[in-house]
C-alpha cells in the first residue's frame, strides 16, 4: 500500500470516517517487526500484543516498546492480558503504550469495570464460546466493556484461553444485539473467514494462529492474504450495511445496562 493511501487509513481511523461497511481487522500475537510491519502495510485497524508468559505469543516488558513504537499511530495498539493485578496491568500500560485492554481471562464484569475505570482505557473482553448457554454473561460484559470479542472456548486444562486455533459454531452469535461492536475469533484464516462473515454480523475479525507458520511465528504473507480477504467481504457489502445472519439461524438478543462512561476519544466505535 502507498504511503499516502495509508496515511489517509490512519487518519480515518481516528476521525471515524470510513466507510460503514468497514470491518475491523486484528492481527493479535505480534512479537517482531517483520509481522507488524506486515499487519499495518495491509491496513489492519488493530494490532495486538500478547503479554502471557504461558503464550508462544508473549512479548516481555523490555522488548514491548521498541516493537510498539514502530505503530506510529497508523493502527490501533492493543495489549492482551490474561487475569492480570493492577501493579501488572501499570507495568503493561507503561511498556505497551496501548489504546485497548484485551482481557482475555476469568475477569468478572465487576473486575473489568474497575480497570477501565483505574486505567482509562477502553477494554475488549473476551467471552469463550462452546454453547449457547456461554452467552449469558454477555449483558453483564456489554454493559462494562466497549468492545466484545467471541473466541472458541477452550478445552477443560487448556494451556491457553485462545489463540489456539479452533473455530466454533458460528451460528451462536448470530443475529446479537449487545450494543457494543462484536468481534469475531477462534480458528480464522484467509480460507474461512468470509464464509465466517457470512453467517454472522459482526463489527471485525480477530486472527492469530491463523496468520501463523508455526505457534508464535507468523506469517507476513498470511497476514496480508487475510487482510485482503477481509476487505474483499467489505466490498460485496451493501452501502451502510454489514452481513445479513443467515435466514436459517435463531437470532439472540442480549439486552444491555446503560453502558460506560464513553472513551471515544481514545477508540473509534467499530
Amino acid at each position: 500500500m502507498a504511503k499516502d493511501a495509508r496515511n489517509r487509513d490512519a487518519g480515518a481511523r481516528q476521525t471515524g470516517t470510513r466507510d460503514a461497511r468497514h470491518l475491523d481487522v486484528k492481527i493479535c500475537g505480534i512479537t517482531t517487526a517483520d509481522a507488524l510491519d506486515a499487519a499495518l502495510d495491509a491496513g489492519a485497524d488493530l494490532v495486538g500484543f500478547v503479554h502471557f508468559p504461558k503464550s508462544p505469543r508473549h512479548l516481555t516488558l523490555a522488548e514491548a516498546p521498541g516493537l510498539v513504537a514502530r505503530v506510529e499511530g497508523r493502527a490501533r495498539k492493543v495489549a492482551l492480558l490474561v487475569d492480570p493485578d493492577d501493579a501488572l496491568l501499570a507495568q503493561v500500560v507503561a511498556a505497551f503504550s496501548p489504546d485497548l485492554l484485551q482481557l482475555h481471562g476469568h475477569e468478572t464484569p465487576e473486575r473489568v469495570a474497575a480497570i477501565r475505570a483505574a486505567f482509562g482505557l477502553p477494554v475488549m473482553k473476551a467471552l469463550p464460546v462452546g454453547r449457547r448457554e456461554d452467552l449469558a454473561p454477555l449483558p453483564a460484559y456489554a454493559a462494562v466493556a466497549d468492545l466484545i470479542l467471541f473466541d472458541a472456548k477452550p478445552d477443560p486444562g487448556a494451556l491457553l484461553p485462545g489463540g489456539n486455533g479452533r473455530p466454533f459454531d458460528w451460528r451462536l452469535v448470530a443475529g446479537l444485539d449487545a450494543g457494543r461492536p462484536l468481534m469475531l475469533s477462534g480458528g480464522l484464516t484467509v480460507d474461512n473467514v468470509s464464509q465466517a462473515l457470512s453467517e454472522v454480523r459482526m463489527d471485525g475479525v480477530d486472527v492469530s494462529s491463523g496468520v501463523e507458520d508455526a505457534p508464535g511465528v507468523k506469517s507476513p504473507d498470511k497476514i496480508r492474504a487475510f487482510v485482503a480477504a477481509v476487505r474483499r467481504v467489505e466490498a460485496r457489502l451493501p452501502e451502510g450495511h454489514l452481513p445479513d445472519q443467515p435466514a436459517e439461524a435463531e437470532p439472540t438478543r442480549a439486552t444491555t445496562a446503560p453502558g460506560p462512561e464513553d472513551l471515544s476519544s481514545k477508540v473509534r466505535a467499530s
